[in-house]
């Protein structure tokens, strides 16, 4: 039996969780959140001194909640692509660039220019939230900061640091995120001094530590400070979401893990290396030896939902509560509607930062709540489409595993099952990335042989939900047109990105 500290640093705050391997189960939970700044159009920003505070905070408090003066490991799961940018003892030099900070649009364009074997991986482009376009703007319009820069790393690198005092990367990130070769085991330099930025695999951890691998102990001073008796370990994790694989057992070919929440990520594993041509991937070892992990995904999702209910309708919680209501009640609201969800651009299939959201079909006759139901159906026409796609590139899913805010939102999620037209199992653990820290960290201090018997045994409840027929086959109709309407109006809305960012 092992106790496991988890923390999940999401887009928000964070989340922190106190696992018992013999139970199978969270004993305790806290939160702390922090702040994400906006200071232009499409950059967002956080501060690296707000996540120390809130894990100090929130594990301090999940530690008392579950009685617990001894831990047995510790893991941390964090939001990919935040690039903090610091010195070498942890002083940031700047505010963090958040994962869905899109400044680097240009720059993560011009890495579709290079012919490198590596390049496959990422499907011969990077994304423009990746660590590596970010790093480029850096050296192209901060050179200051760029200069003085000692360490370049994701947030995930940036915690472990201050649990360990080592830096140290994640396979994982590395793999998914950094243009490493995570098939042979090394970085790729050369891709780095082709895209100007020579001097970032110096910057960069050195180390990299697969999923599940150990770290060191933590620093006897953390260990003081959030109330410890004990030096627990520190195993390395990796991605929010892709850790959330190890809770949700979808760690074999077949399986999907959906979650839906800011924005949306479906990840599935491959058995080979496939065409999987408009996704991320596949990466080669990304969570675990011999699989290839393919990301897929949505920008904007719960934000998009959000951001209607706030800031275009003034409602508070409750009212928003009342309008999810609303369309779960009347689902069919939406017809006659059309909207395309790319409000943050679109991530898969088309991978494109340039598409803007768009509403068609309106009269004066159609209400917020109508307005509301077709965006939901947008973003479940959305995910559709990805498994649509991932149906013609050969990549079968049958079983698919849904967790995050969307299980909250009883309107979106009905819709989502609806649109792809699949039983579904809901997960009934409302944090799977905790979940599959405490699998990666229990495997790394042999509670289990290997992360698929850590996933198969911490592998959280579900309930399975089933689609209703008819709106199935009222999606399986829109989808063709949802497809067709993005194809017709994208010189339109490259056009008006254009526009915003000469604005």
């Amino acid at each position: 039996m092992a106790h496991i500290l988890s923390f999940d640093f999401g887009t928000g705050g964070l989340r922190a969780g106190v696992y018992d391997t013999d139970r199978r189960q969270m004993l305790a939970q806290a939160e702390a959140a922090y702040a994400t700044h906006y200071p232009r159009a499409g950059w967002a920003e956080q501060s690296p001194a707000e996540w120390r505070a809130a894990l100090r905070t929130a594990g301090r408090a999940v530690l008392e909640k579950a009685g617990r003066r001894t831990i047995d490991a510790v893991c941390t799961a964090t939001t990919a692509s935040t690039v903090a940018i610091c010195r070498r003892d942890g002083t940031p030099l700047s505010p963090a660039l958040l994962w869905m900070d899109c400044r680097a649009e240009a720059e993560a364009r011009e890495t579709a220019s290079l012919d490198h074997p590596v390049m496959r991986y990422c499907g011969g482009s990077d994304a423009v939230e990746w660590l590596v376009p970010k790093a480029m703007w850096l050296k192209r319009n901060r050179r200051d900061i760029w200069d003085a820069a000692e360490v370049v790393c994701e947030a995930l690198d940036y915690v472990n640091f201050d649990l360990t005092g080592e830096w140290v990367g994640s396979r994982m990130n590395a793999a998914c995120k950094w243009n490493y070769d995570s098939a042979v085991g090394r970085f790729v330099p050369e891709v780095y001094e082709a895209f100007g930025i020579p001097d970032l695999t110096e910057r960069l951890p050195q180390r990299i530590v697969p999923v599940g691998g150990v770290i060191a102990p933590m620093r006897a001073e953390m260990a003081a400070e959030l109330g410890l008796e004990n030096r627990p370990v520190v195993a390395q994790g990796g991605i929010d979401a892709h850790i959330g694989i190890l809770g949700a057992d979808t760690i074999e070919p077949g399986g999907m893990l959906f979650i839906g929440g800011t924005s949306i990520v479906q990840l599935v594993q491959l058995a080979e290396e496939s065409d999987v041509s408009g996704f991320w991937g596949p990466y080669p070892n990304a969570l675990n030896d011999g699989r290839w992990l393919v990301e897929c995904g949505q920008v904007a999702a719960g934000s998009m939902l959000n951001w209607l209910a706030g800031e275009m309708f003034g409602l508070d919680a409750a009212g928003h509560a009342a309008l999810i209501a609303d369309v779960a009640a009347n689902p069919s609201r939406s017809e006659g509607l059309l909207a395309l969800d790319y409000m943050m651009g679109n991530r898969t299939p088309y991978r494109d930062a340039a598409l803007r959201g768009a509403l068609m079909g309106l009269t004066l006759g159609h209400t917020r709540t109508d307005v509301y139901a077709a965006s939901i159906d947008s973003i479940a026409l959305g995910s559709a489409n990805v498994l649509s796609v991932l149906k013609a590139r050969g990549v079968s899913v049958d079983r698919v595993m849904m967790a995050g805010g969307i299980v909250k939102n009883a309107a979106w999620l009905q819709a989502t099952v609806d649109a792809i037209g699949q039983p579904v199992q809901v997960a009934r653990e409302d944090n799977l990335s905790l979940v599959g820290t405490a699998a990666a960290a229990a495997a790394a201090i042999g509670e289990f042989p290997d992360l698929r018997a850590a996933a198969a045994a911490c592998v959280a409840p579900s309930k399975e939900l089933l689609p209703d027929p008819a709106r199935a086959e009222w999606f399986q109709k829109m989808l063709p047109l949802y497809q067709d309407a993005t194809e017709r109006l994208r010189p339109v809305l490259h056009q008006l990105a254009s526009r915003q960012r000469e604005a």
